[in-house]
């Protein structure tokens, strides 16, 4: 809790490419894209790897923009998106940074890619029937990142009265260390860790 007398500071400023993911996505109506909270937390993870980092479903390019604030010059990251004139624009947008390539192709164009030392699952068919073939293209110790969960403080997980089978099938996989980090009240995402 914070006291009277406690000035209460602004957030912390966007990095450009971020801005600029952003304002894109603004521009084309995207009404959702990856949260600031998500953001971070890739943008910190990504600070933590070196080799290939990948994200499935691209979008207006806001999740690659975290990724890249965070990554260092032993990092590159692919990005594919299957709407080609998005991908055409994202590309565009980061034309001027030779380590994010952007791939005109659905999401399973970047399984060949592998191995990946952290990949960002951003389509949602790839959420709900990609596991297994994630598994196989993740580095030991390779972070995998689900993003777009409400918050469940139960077991087994619930969302909207149901058990939340995704959700649960990634916590259980003894294949990944894996944990449903907060990122915001109404907002988690799940972190795994390739063993």
């Amino acid at each position: 809790m914070l006291c009277d007398s406690q000035p209460v500071s602004a957030p912390p400023e966007l990095p450009p490419l971020v801005s600029a993911a952003l304002s894109l996505s603004g521009r084309r109506g995207f009404v959702s894209s990856t949260r600031n909270e998500t953001g971070r937390l890739l943008a910190t993870l990504a600070a933590s790897r070196t080799g290939l980092l990948g994200e499935l479903g691209t979008g207006c390019g806001v999740g690659s923009a975290w990724l890249r604030s965070g990554a260092g010059d032993n990092t590159r990251i692919v990005t594919a998106e299957s709407d080609p004139q998005l991908a055409k624009v994202v590309a565009e947008l980061f034309a001027d940074d030779e380590r994010i390539e952007v791939v005109s192709a659905d999401w399973t164009a970047l399984i060949e890619r592998g191995p990946f030392a952290l990949l960002f699952v951003d389509a949602r068919e790839a959420k709900l029937s990609a596991r297994d073939i994630i598994a196989d293209v993740i580095e030991p110790g390779g972070f995998v990142v689900l993003d777009d969960f409400t918050p469940s403080a139960v077991w087994p997980p619930m969302y909207q009265g149901r058990v939340d089978t995704l959700r649960q099938e990634w916590l259980m996989d003894t294949r990944f260390t894996t944990v449903e980090v907060m990122v915001a009240p109404d907002a988690a995402v799940l972190l795994a860790t390739r063993r």
